[in-house]
């Protein structure tokens, strides 16, 4: 018996550390890439800026670079999500904010139908254009993994500040202040 104890916990703590390192390299993806050279004074421009989906409530198609000359913050959610929903009232304040000095709140869609979305933004009274990504291409490469993640892209189309997680309210005033104050 104890010539397989020794082996069995060998093999227990090999399976133990190669679950950690695929648990690292999963949550290693493209948004912490992203967040990590914005948060290093990086301001790489905003991806898929120009492919076109379809709006929440309309038959119509839009993108991001059709809002290019404003700031935009881009907040990824799903109606499902209980932090996406706690989130609400931060995001309604920042589309009165931002549409005061000519920006734009723009939502997308994660790994949601767009029965729930519309029931989120109708429940919320929220009003601003919201991308439907039900495939999650628009949202790979800003490395989206989950909800929510906030991204704030200036006039010029480049990706200024990014919140991958529950956004507060402190980072919220900072951001729009610095990124309203320096561009208004």
């Amino acid at each position: 018996m104890r010539r397989f104890a020794l082996p069995g916990v060998v093999s227990l703590v090999v399976v133990g550390l190669l679950a950690l390192l695929a648990f690292g390299v999963a949550h290693n993806g493209p948004s912490n890439m992203l967040a990590s050279q914005v948060s290093r004074g990086k301001q790489p421009a905003a991806p898929n800026a120009h492919m076109r989906l379809a709006l929440l409530g309309s038959s119509r198609k839009a993108s991001l670079s059709e809002l290019r000359g404003k700031v935009v913050m881009v907040n990824v959610f799903a109606g499902w999500c209980d932090t996406c929903q706690a989130e609400a009232g931060l995001l309604k304040h920042a589309q009165r904010v931002l549409s005061q000095h000519g920006g734009e709140v723009l939502g997308v869609t994660y790994d949601d139908s767009s029965s729930d979305a519309q029931s989120y933004m109708r429940t919320y009274g929220l009003r601003y254009p919201v991308l439907l990504d039900p495939a999650g291409n628009f949202v790979a490469p800003y490395g989206v993994n989950g909800v929510p993640e906030t991204f704030i892209i200036d006039r010029s189309g480049r990706v200024i500040a990014a919140n991958t997680g529950e956004m507060t309210k402190g980072w919220m005033d900072r951001t729009l202040s610095h990124v309203l104050g320096a561009q208004a």
